[in-house]
């Protein structure tokens, strides 16, 4: 479920719009005013908003924002008040920039979204940057790590519920002799990871526990620090369960030395719309800890509002 509040009712868009240029004219800028409006907007409403602000005051609101905010409260308003489709491509676009390819956006964006919301993401990919998503992501990797981006994108799976049993007991003993040869890069391990439904992959992953005793995840800690099983696990994780594998993200970012504020900022803005209480839930289980509070420890200011409004607790 979302943490997102939206009031009852909501303020047209023209009442926003016109609250929204008061909190950026003049002498400084009101972000708590920007926080009040925009942390409580679905996706749907900010488009409302944006068209509106355009037609109004014939000025790109995201625009205006950039040259008003600054540091990672500016980038978390960038990134919400996009598009859901427009979002994940720029999140993409972004790993696939950086001076360290940030593989694992890459892969929570083609195995958490569902094939329909993937195929979206990459037409939004291909209409901002005139390239699509594979031959980007096959231009910025080589040797194993491109096979096994490059197939998890290009994918589309089917997406029913429909398990075939047999085919999931062939398929974890399949898994079980690449891993346990060390062969990593085993073609039939792409196969299976980038073209299987998520369902018949669940089969799969529980069979494999069953028969040979430990999660397939637990057997690909070989070599933590090598970047193809690192891959391998984030792709396993983010099928099996991607609650579990973005609280981690989310404490990964908050208990390392300087918080790592792209990935905490990547799963709230991306996640509360969908199932951030879920995620918000599990890191109390895990932790002992809520998780705005975790939040309010590790930041501050204008960004810390936002990322709190965001998870449905203004005022924290």
């Amino acid at each position: 479920m979302a943490t997102l509040v939206v009031p009852n009712p909501v303020p047209t868009p023209l009442e926003d719009v016109e609250k929204l240029r008061k909190a950026v004219q003049g002498w400084g800028t009101d972000e708590k005013a920007l926080i009040s409006v925009l942390g409580h907007r679905n996706a749907d409403q900010r488009k409302l908003i944006r068209q509106a602000y355009e037609e109004h005051y014939k000025e790109d609101l995201i625009k205006r924002l950039e040259s008003e905010l600054s540091g990672d409260f500016e980038k978390a308003v960038y990134r919400w008040i996009l598009d859901p489709v427009d979002r994940d491509a720029v999140l993409a676009h972004v790993a696939l920039k950086s001076f360290n390819i940030n593989f694992k956006v890459i892969i929570e964006i083609a195995c958490v979204l569902s094939p329909d919301d993937l195929l979206a993401v990459k037409r939004a990919y291909q209409n901002r940057y005139n390239s699509s998503l594979e031959e980007d992501v096959a231009s910025h990797t080589t040797g194993d790590i491109r096979k096994i981006l490059v197939a998890l994108v290009s994918t589309y799976r089917y997406d029913g519920k429909e398990v075939k049993s047999t085919l999931a007991s062939s398929e974890a003993n399949t898994l079980h002799d690449a891993i346990d040869g060390k062969a990593f890069n085993h073609e039939e391990i792409i196969r299976i990871l980038s073209t299987r439904s998520k369902a018949q992959l669940n089969a799969t992953f529980n069979r494999y526990k069953d028969v040979h005793g430990a999660a397939l995840t637990k057997k690909l800690l070989d070599d933590p620090a090598d970047e193809l099983t690192a891959a391998l696990r984030t792709a396993v994780r983010c099928i099996s369960n991607p609650t579990k594998y973005f609280e981690k993200v989310i404490r990964n970012a908050l208990n390392k030395p300087g918080t790592d504020e792209d990935a905490l900022t990547r799963v709230i803005v991306q996640h509360a719309e969908k199932d951030l209480k879920e995620i918000k839930e599990f890191y109390y289980k895990r932790n002992s800890v809520p998780l705005e509070k975790a939040i309010a420890k590790e930041t501050s200011g204008d960004y810390e509002a936002f990322l709190l409004t965001l998870l449905g607790a203004d005022g924290y």
